[in-house]
């Protein structure tokens, strides 16, 4: 059967997701990975030495990654991983920009690259799961 343009930009999303969650976890594409946390501001780690990770931030990354493999298999579920997960992370810049990044409540942890790459991210998925996910396509065409 053959995919649609939603279901590709899922399954690439995903992709990209599991990718950086594998990522978070290397050294040398993340630095100071000996001072990582399971959570919490204090951790020390930078992906690609610019983004704050810590363990919980990079099982996050993998569960999305994952989620979008899995919900690549119809359009409609593509469609709404694309969407509805960049309205999450939409939610996820704003709490970022009014959270005190040094305080206890920036458990994920977040800095402000990660906050500006949640802007970026959140408008990229929602455009892609409008974009391409706006056409109604027949039932053959759902499933991978």
């Amino acid at each position: 059967m053959t995919a649609t343009n939603v279901q590709r930009a899922s399954l690439g999303v995903g992709i990209v997701f599991v990718l950086v969650g594998i990522l978070g976890f290397v050294p040398g594409i993340t630095t100071n990975l000996d001072q990582m946390l399971f959570a919490g501001h204090e951790s020390e780690a930078l992906l690609l030495g610019l983004f704050q990770v810590s363990i919980l931030h990079n099982l996050v990354h993998l569960l999305y990654g994952v989620a979008g493999i899995a919900l690549a298999r119809k359009a409609s579920t593509a469609r709404n991983y694309l969407i509805w997960g960049g309205v999450i992370y939409l939610v996820l810049w704003l709490y970022g920009l009014f959270i005190d990044l040094d305080a206890p409540i920036n458990f994920v942890p977040l800095n402000v690259a990660d906050n500006w790459l949640h802007l970026g991210l959140g408008i990229g998925m929602i455009l892609l799961g409008v974009v391409l996910g706006g056409r109604r396509t027949n039932a053959t065409s759902n499933n991978m």
